[in-house]
């Protein structure tokens, strides 16, 4: 399961979101620092309007309505960080130990007027930024330092990494000028704060027209998303059908929510696979470019040792034809080995040995 962390300073609108996020009010929102006092941690669901056609089709063929089981993502609102969090300030440490166990990271940004929020240590989204990164960066060094300590033949790409870092740089930023077998024997089994994926998440006034914008904007080489914390709230309490209604009203094609989860998905490389039955129609998570042995092993690890086919029909294919049964008719089923490369959509039955 994808597992994201959303930080910030304090008072930017992380927990807002947050409660926006979860579609219910589980974190405390709250006018003064630190009202996040342990990590709040939500798991949602990634809607996805295939699965409804799907199970539509479900329904006709058999007269069963099956559960519809869609993706999820994992939300930690970690609390607000500030100058000097790595040395224990605020609530610091505690906190960004918190980080180190996300696959990407959510950097919550203000950029809002309202004064009745109060400004703790913000000034403005460049300097508010660095602060963050910069307590990132000093966790990530003194992690490097208690390894150098240790005499090995690590050293070298040890001390690569931290004089990057000591440059102000994100480890992430190194990733691909490093040996891949390095990398993952060395580098990755520290859990370095800054060797994460990161998506900056402008929270901006109702009516910036920038909230129209869709996904190829970016801040300091990161992608960046523009959100309004309140109407995420308003919204995650509306119909499907509401929602849209209402963002069109305002001229906002997605909501700030399916903007994230999209690029979260695209940053990190995922997809989907379907399944559908009687038992339930789903959507399964899996890195993009995974094999059909590999990938039956989300559904049970059993599956990968005792794989045999993948009958696998397109989407597009799968809803044209009606069944699965009509899609073979038509010459859309394909059957297909372990080595075949799975692509996102995909209706997969796999065929399992005993």
């Amino acid at each position: 399961m994808l597992k994201v962390g959303i930080v910030g300073l304090p008072n930017v609108g992380k927990s807002t979101l947050f409660n926006a996020v979860l579609k219910r009010e589980q974190a405390l929102s709250a006018n003064y620092p630190f009202a996040t006092i342990d990590p709040n941690v939500g798991v949602v669901d990634v809607y996805d309007e295939r699965l409804e056609k799907l199970a539509e089709i479900v329904q006709k063929n058999t007269g069963v309505n099956p559960p519809k089981v869609y993706a999820n993502i994992e939300f930690v609102d970690i609390a607000g960080l500030v100058e000097g969090a790595s040395k224990g300030e605020g609530l610091g440490n505690q906190f960004l130990a918190n980080i180190r166990e996300v696959d990407m990271i959510l950097h919550v940004v203000r950029d809002f007027l309202d004064t009745n929020i109060i400004r703790e240590h913000s000034k403005d989204p460049h300097t508010d930024t660095e602060i963050i990164n910069s307590e990132l960066i000093i966790k990530d060094l003194e992690s490097i330092e208690k390894q150098l300590k240790v005499k090995s033949n690590n050293n070298e790409i040890l001390q690569r990494y931290y004089d990057y870092l000591n440059n102000g740089k994100l480890a992430i930023e190194l990733r691909s000028q490093i040996d891949k077998v390095k990398y993952e024997e060395i580098i990755k089994p520290l859990f370095l704060l800054t060797d994460k994926e990161m998506i900056y998440v402008f929270n901006v006034d109702e009516s910036d027209e920038r909230l129209k914008l869709q996904n190829n904007q970016t801040f300091k080489e990161n992608p960046v998303i523009f959100i309004n914390a309140k109407l995420e709230s308003e919204l995650s309490s509306l119909s499907i059908e509401d929602r849209k209604s209402y963002l069109s009203d305002l001229g906002i094609k997605d909501s700030g929510l399916d903007k994230i989860i999209k690029m979260a998905f695209e940053k990190l490389g995922l997809i989907t696979f379907l399944t559908a039955g009687e038992k339930e129609v789903r959507a399964w998570e899996i890195k993009n470019g995974t094999n059909a042995q590999n990938a039956s092993g989300v559904i049970h690890t059993d599956f990968i040792k005792n794989f045999i086919k993948a009958e696998v029909v397109g989407f597009d294919d799968y809803i044209s034809a009606g069944s699965k049964l009509a899609a073979k008719n038509a010459g859309k089923l394909r059957l297909e080995g372990k080595d075949y490369i799975v692509k996102d959509g995909d209706v997969i039955e796999f065929r399992i040995g005993a």
